[in-house]
């Protein structure tokens, strides 16, 4: 585990330190080609410079975001601000249903919409 995420993991509560932690494994199981560094203050995995999918500690639980979310066609992902975001949110990590989850990375690295060049392109262009 990268040094800035496992610093991000250590700051939180045992019970969300768990969360964190499984979502950890999942997403670097099964994304290993995804570059994960802590961005704007959380854990984000980035491929080609792309941001996929990240987690944050909110008041009452973490929240698992996939910026191309809303293009998964996934019940449970909840649309995310004005773009194409969507997440999920954990209060234990009983909660995590891997099969679900590994579904959702698979889509993350199938469907995405051009993040990073969204302040250039002045719209959000789907890649994949």
């Amino acid at each position: 585990m990268q040094k800035d995420i496992a610093d991000y993991h250590n700051k939180l509560a045992a019970s969300d330190k768990l969360i964190c932690d499984e979502l950890y494994e999942l997403i670097a199981k099964n994304i290993p080609q995804a570059e994960g560094k802590v961005w704007h203050a959380h854990p984000v995995w980035f491929v080609d410079g792309n941001p996929l999918v990240g987690y944050s500690k909110l008041k009452d639980s973490v929240r698992l975001l996939f910026w191309s979310g809303q293009s998964f066609d996934e019940p449970l992902l909840l649309p995310e601000g004005s773009f194409k975001a969507a997440d999920i949110s954990y209060t234990d990590v009983g909660g995590i249903n891997e099969k679900e989850l590994t579904r959702y990375l698979h889509k993350a690295v199938d469907i995405q919409w051009d993040y990073k060049n969204l302040i250039k392109n002045r719209e959000l262009l789907r890649l994949k």
